[in-house]
């Protein structure tokens, strides 16, 4: 059974910078397309970001993109969102999972991490 723990959000102020960490177990990893989510209070959880199984091809929602970079490290089982220019809108618990553009299904979801973006 995978698991995810993500890490790293905190509070920042807008136009700051943040980096997100997926950690994942298991030794499949590498076999998974992964995404980033964010759930605000209040608002259904959105992707906001997804990448394929080697990092060679990504994807972004329109509200994040040029501002928001997936990367992975398959050796270190880890997907990466590096948030820049973050705006008060983007405050969310921000969650990784399978990317539903390719899985039909989610594995179980982790905590989260918490981003709040002051302004």
């Amino acid at each position: 059974q995978v698991q995810l723990v993500e890490s790293g959000g905190g509070l920042v102020q807008a136009g700051g910078s943040r980096r997100l960490s997926c950690a994942t177990s298991g030794r499949t990893f590498s076999s998974y397309a992964m995404g980033w989510f964010r759930q605000a209070p209040g608002k259904e959880r959105e992707l906001v970001a997804a990448i394929n199984r080697s990092g060679s091809s990504t994807y972004y929602a329109d509200s994040v993109k040029s501002r928001f970079t997936i990367s992975r490290d398959n050796a270190k089982n880890t997907v990466y969102l590096q948030m820049n220019s973050l705006k008060p809108e983007d405050t969310a618990v921000y969650y990784c999972n399978l990317n539903p553009r390719v899985y039909s299904n989610y594995l179980e979801w982790g905590q989260g991490t918490q981003v709040t973006v002051s302004s």
